[in-house]
């Protein structure tokens, strides 16, 4: 028997539940969805820590669930997931009450998205240096480098 099968089980029951707008807005049964995407997040599956830090980041109450979202986010781009990546990049681009803009930081994630293939943070990347930012100056090689990656992808 697979280890850990029953939490796979409630993750891919909450998972289809989410489309569904009379369970999302039932209190109960969401939290009875979060509790299945934060168990799958604790395990360590990086899809898992991906949509639950998306979930935390835009749909959490409050900064610590914002901060939550953010650390499974960074697990989860550490694992190669290009969307958390991407999200971490952004983020970075435009701070928050607790850290300022850092574009460096942002270059460095949406780097790593691009990387694992998406378009968006390849052109994200190619602006960015293309403008400069906070922390980062202007470099119209790697513009040109990030546009050419972008195009390549499909923008």
């Amino acid at each position: 028997m697979k280890p850990h099968l029953r939490a796979h089980v409630g993750y891919w029951v909450a998972r289809q539940l989410r489309g569904w707008r009379w369970a999302v807005g039932q209190p109960k049964v969401w939290r009875w969805m979060e509790g299945q995407f934060a168990r799958m997040a604790a395990l360590g599956d990086p899809d898992a820590q991906s949509f639950y830090g998306h979930v935390l980041l835009f749909r959490g109450v409050g900064l610590g669930a914002r901060e939550e979202g953010l650390r499974l986010l960074r697990l989860a781009a550490q694992a190669g997931d290009s969307r958390a990546a991407y999200q971490l990049g952004v983020n970075s681009l435009k701070g928050s009450v607790s850290q300022a803009p850092d574009a460096a930081e942002a270059a460095r994630w949406f780097s790593l998205a691009a990387q694992e293939g998406h378009p968006l943070a390849a052109r994200r990347l190619a602006e960015l240096y293309r403008d400069g930012g906070p922390g980062l100056e202007p470099n119209p090689s790697q513009a040109a480098h990030y546009d050419a990656c972008a195009a390549k992808l499909g923008l």
